[in-house]
C-alpha cells in the first residue's frame, strides 16, 4: 500500500466505526460549532453598546454577560436529561428552536425599548445554545474510533472560532459602527432638554442592534429545517439504559478525572474570556490606544487562536492530549508573564500569543473527561457546560484588581490583574500532568 493511501485510510478511519461511515453526519454536527460561536462574539461588545444607548450603569449593561452565560447553567442538566431519554437529534433540534426563537425575541424587545425584554431574548436564546454544546460534543466524540475522539472533537471545535471571528466583525461594522455618534454625555444632556430627540436615537440604535440578531435567526431557522429533513446516525452504546441517572450521578462523581476534568473547564473558560476581555483595557491604560485600535489586537489573538486550533489538531496525531494540553498550559503561563512583566508594545504583543496556547484546551478538556464514558457521556456533558459558569465569576474578580490592586508603583493594576489568568494556567497544567501520570500507571 502507497503512503498516500496509507494516509487516506487514516483519515477515513476517523469517522468511521463499526462499518459505519459518519463523515456526513461529523460535517452537519460540526456546522454548529461555528454557529454558537458566532452568537457568543457578537453578543460581547453589546455590553457596551446597551450602557451607552439606554444609559444604564455597567452594573446594569453587564447583566447581558449574567443572563447570557445563566441561560448555559440553566438548561445544561435539562438538556442533557433530555437527550438521555430521547436522542442527539432531537436535542439538536430543540436548541437550535430555543435559538432562533431567542433571536426573534429580540424585535418586540427592540420595540418595546425594554433592557430586560433583551435579557429575556439573551436567556432563551442561549438555553438554546446550552442545548447545542451539550448534545453536539458527545456527538462528535461518538462518531468513529474511540482512540481518534479527542482530535476529532478537536477538529470539529476548529470552526468554533471562525464563527466567533465573523460575529466580532459583523458587531463591529453592522452594529457599533452604524450607531448613533452621540456620546454618553450628550446623550445625558438630550435626557434633560429633548427627551424626544434622545427617544429617536434610542430607537435607532436599538433597532440597529436587532436587526443582525433577526437575521441570524432567520439563518438559525434554516438550519433547523435541514436538520429536520436529515437523517442522523442513531448510535447507542454498549451501555445505554443500564444505570440510572442517580447511579450515573454517583458513578461520575467518584470518577476523578471527570471531577478534575470540570474544574479545569471552569478554570479555561474562565482564562479565554479574561484574555479576550482586558486585551483592550490593557492596550488602552498600557499603551494609551483607542477602544478601535485596542480591538483590532482582539480580533489578531482571535485569527491566532483559529489557526493554531488547526495546527494543535494536526499534532494530536502523534502526541498525546494530555502532554500537548500541559505543553500549552505551561506556553500560556509563560506568556501571561510577559503581558505581566514586559512593558511596552512586546507585552501586548505577549498578550496576544496566550490565545495560540489556549486553542486546544476546551475540546481537549472536554474529550478526555467524557473518553470510554459510553451512554454516560450524556450526563457527563452537562457538567462540562456548567463549567462555562467560570466565565461569570473571575472577569469580574480581574476588573476589581484593575479598579483596586495600586499595590506597587512599578507594576500598574491592570498588569496585576492578569495574576488571576496565569494562576488558571497552573490549574490547567496540573490537571495535564496529572492525566498524563496516570495514563501510565
Amino acid at each position: 500500500m502507497s503512503t498516500n493511501d496509507s494516509k487516506s485510510k487514516q483519515s477515513v478511519s476517523m469517522f468511521k466505526l463499526n462499518g459505519k461511515n459518519y463523515l456526513f453526519a461529523f460535517i452537519l454536527i460540526t456546522s454548529l460549532f461555528a454557529l454558537w460561536g458566532f452568537a457568543n462574539d457578537i453578543t460581547n461588545p453589546m455590553v457596551a453598546a446597551f450602557k451607552n444607548i439606554l444609559l444604564i450603569s455597567n452594573f446594569e449593561s453587564s447583566l447581558v454577560q449574567f443572563a447570557f452565560y445563566g441561560g448555559y447553567c440553566f438548561m445544561a442538566i435539562p438538556a442533557a436529561l433530555f437527550i438521555r431519554k430521547y436522542n442527539y437529534k432531537k436535542g439538536i433540534l430543540v436548541g437550535l428552536a430555543l435559538y432562533s426563537t431567542g433571536c426573534f425575541l429580540f424585535i418586540p424587545a427592540g420595540n418595546a425599548m425594554l433592557f430586560w425584554a433583551f435579557l429575556i431574548a439573551y436567556f432563551v436564546m442561549t438555553c438554546g445554545l446550552a442545548f447545542l454544546e451539550t448534545t453536539s460534543n458527545p456527538y462528535i466524540l461518538s462518531l468513529g474510533p474511540d482512540e481518534t475522539a479527542t482530535r476529532r472533537l478537536n477538529f470539529a471545535q476548529a470552526f468554533n472560532p471562525i464563527g466567533s471571528l465573523t460575529g466580532m466583525l459583523i458587531a463591529k461594522e453592522f452594529i457599533l459602527a452604524r450607531l448613533h455618534k452621540a456620546t454618553e454625555a450628550e446623550r445625558l444632556e438630550l435626557q434633560e432638554t429633548n427627551p424626544d430627540a434622545l427617544l429617536q436615537i434610542q430607537q435607532a440604535d436599538l433597532d440597529t442592534v436587532s436587526v443582525p440578531y433577526l437575521l441570524l435567526g432567520g439563518v438559525v431557522l434554516c438550519f433547523f429545517i435541514v436538520f429536520l429533513v436529515s437523517k442522523l446516525p442513531h448510535i447507542v452504546s454498549a451501555d445505554s439504559g443500564v444505570h440510572s441517572i442517580g447511579q450515573t450521578v454517583k458513578n461520575l462523581l467518584k470518577n476523578k478525572r471527570y471531577v478534575l476534568s470540570v474544574v479545569a473547564q471552569a478554570f479555561y473558560v474562565g482564562v479565554q474570556i479574561m484574555i479576550w476581555t482586558f486585551i483592550i483595557q490593557y492596550a488602552e491604560l498600557e499603551l494609551g490606544m483607542s477602544k478601535a485600535t485596542a480591538q483590532g489586537y482582539n480580533m489578531l489573538a482571535m485569527g491566532i487562536f483559529v489557526t493554531s486550533r488547526f495546527i494543535c489538531t494536526f499534532l494530536l496525531k502523534y502526541f498525546k492530549p494530555s502532554i500537548l494540553l500541559t505543553t500549552l498550559a505551561i506556553g500560556g503561563g509563560t506568556f501571561t508573564l510577559g503581558a505581566i512583566f514586559i512593558h511596552g508594545i512586546a507585552g501586548l504583543y505577549s498578550l496576544v500569543a496566550v490565545s495560540a496556547c489556549m486553542s486546544l484546551m476546551f475540546p481537549t478538556i472536554y474529550g478526555i473527561a467524557l473518553k470510554g464514558m459510553g451512554d454516560e457521556a450524556k450526563l457527563a456533558s452537562a457538567g462540562l457546560i456548567l463549567a462555562i459558569g467560570g466565565g461569570c465569576v473571575m472577569p469580574p474578580l480581574q476588573g476589581l484588581l484593575i479598579d483596586k490592586a495600586n499595590w506597587f508603583d512599578w507594576l500598574s493594576p491592570v498588569r496585576i490583574s492578569f495574576i488571576l489568568p496565569f494562576i488558571c494556567f497552573v490549574v490547567i497544567a496540573y490537571f495535564g500532568y496529572w492525566v498524563y501520570r496516570n495514563s501510565r500507571s
